[in-house]
């Protein structure tokens, strides 16, 4: 079920103390970006945050699960945790693992491609 307009607001309200927060809805579900980078994603009334290589290790260890998608009958995990539930009201668990997440959207942040010029037209 896709995210609730309220709960999309209330996920921009908690991570705008990290940056410029905005939200695309996508795949039935919302891309949450920081400065323009994806770190989190939400669906129904759930935010899972994203991770990699370098702190994966940290939200298993944590007990944490992934975020699981079903395609074609087969179910497939994505490079996103659900965080623990205490980031709603524990500040410091709140930039603890935000920051987590920003750090792997930053290493994982594609660069933005060259727009190519259009040539002018002679004549």
């Amino acid at each position: 079920m896709p995210p609730t307009a309220a709960h999309l607001d209330h996920l921009k309200d908690l991570f705008a103390p990290f940056g410029d927060i905005s939200i695309r809805k996508m795949f039935g579900g919302a891309g949450i970006y920081c400065d323009g980078a994806i770190f989190a994603i939400a669906d129904d009334d759930d935010v899972w945050l994203k991770v990699d290589d370098v702190s994966r290790a940290e939200f298993e260890d944590a007990g944490l699960k992934p975020f699981e998608v079903e395609m074609n009958g087969k179910t497939g995990t994505m490079s996103y945790y659900k965080p623990p539930d205490d980031i709603y009201d524990d500040e410091d668990a709140l930039r603890h693992w935000t920051a987590l997440a920003l750090g792997a959207a930053a290493r994982n942040k594609k660069p933005a491609k060259a727009k190519k010029k259009k040539a002018k037209k002679k004549g």
